[in-house]
């Protein structure tokens, strides 16, 4: 297993091999794998706009939609198309959804939020793969958590690491910035996500908080470093004070530099 998709997410079917595998690309991040087709449920191309735009994410850890004569249950992160606070319908089957539920309108992508939806998960267990509170790997929490707060982000860590700005050193890392750890061969294989005290939340053997700091991962109960830091990068938007404040930081630098290259600009 290389992924797994939730309930409600949409897809792009590529290709088939017989009655049972079906080869897809998700919507939302372009994944491309094979499926059961007793697992996908075909909707109509205005049907695919219509739920790409208007939906909400169950942020509940586990909790049955019900429909007439039938429950499916479904885990945190579970898109819910066209949800209008109780109900929505996939197709011509309406369903009833009780618990708790947010629309990506209402989401203001910040620390407080990730850190809140990435304690959720806590102990979950590590899977390979995994995208739910059954199981999920490193890359899957952090796509999940991110993707929660209105922020999309590739499957893999080794893709993720491309995205947002890099954080020169991890001990000027904020909450909710990203660290990104390589394997021996040198290649991005683990990610976690940045909370307050030098602490970081990460899917090893379970979702749970370690330590971090400039060489990587240390855990307390084995008392060893895990996983070596290659870098932090940060994907959440800016605030107005961290903009002033990088702005008066360049200032400063442009100053420095006009200071030293003063002298051997009259001498030219």
């Amino acid at each position: 297993m290389i992924s797994q998709l939730l309930f409600g997410e949409l897809l792009e079917i590529l290709d088939r091999k017989g009655k049972q595998w079906v080869k897809i690309r998700c919507a939302y991040d372009n994944f491309v794998g094979w499926v059961d087709a007793s697992q996908i449920k075909s909707i109509t191309p205005s049907e695919f706009d219509s739920f790409q735009k208007d939906f909400a994410f169950s942020l509940e850890l586990v909790q049955p939609v019900m429909g007439p004569d039938h429950f499916v249950p479904i885990t945190m992160g579970a898109r819910l198309p066209t949800f209008d606070g109780m109900h929505f319908k996939l197709g011509e089957t309406p369903y009833t959804f009780s618990g708790q539920a947010i629309a990506p309108s209402d989401i203001s992508p910040n620390p407080d939020f990730i850190l809140k939806i990435a304690k959720r998960y806590l102990n979950t267990p590590f899977l390979w793969g995994g995208r739910s509170p059954f199981g999920v790997d490193s890359a899957g929490l952090v796509q999940l958590v991110y993707s929660m707060a209105g922020i999309a982000l590739p499957r893999e860590a080794s893709l993720q690491i491309d995205e947002g700005e890099t954080v020169d050193f991890v001990e000027q890392a904020a909450p909710g910035d990203l660290a990104f750890f390589e394997n021996k061969a040198g290649r991005i294989a683990h990610v976690g996500i940045i909370m307050p005290d030098r602490r970081i939340i990460h899917s090893f053997g379970g979702v749970r908080i370690d330590l971090v700091d400039h060489y990587g991962i240390y855990h307390q109960e084995e008392r060893r470093y895990t996983h070596r830091l290659r870098l932090a990068k940060r994907v959440l938007p800016m605030s107005r004070q961290d903009r002033l404040s990088r702005q008066a930081d360049q200032m400063t630098q442009n100053q420095q530099t006009e200071l030293f290259s003063s002298p051997l600009s009259r001498e030219s």
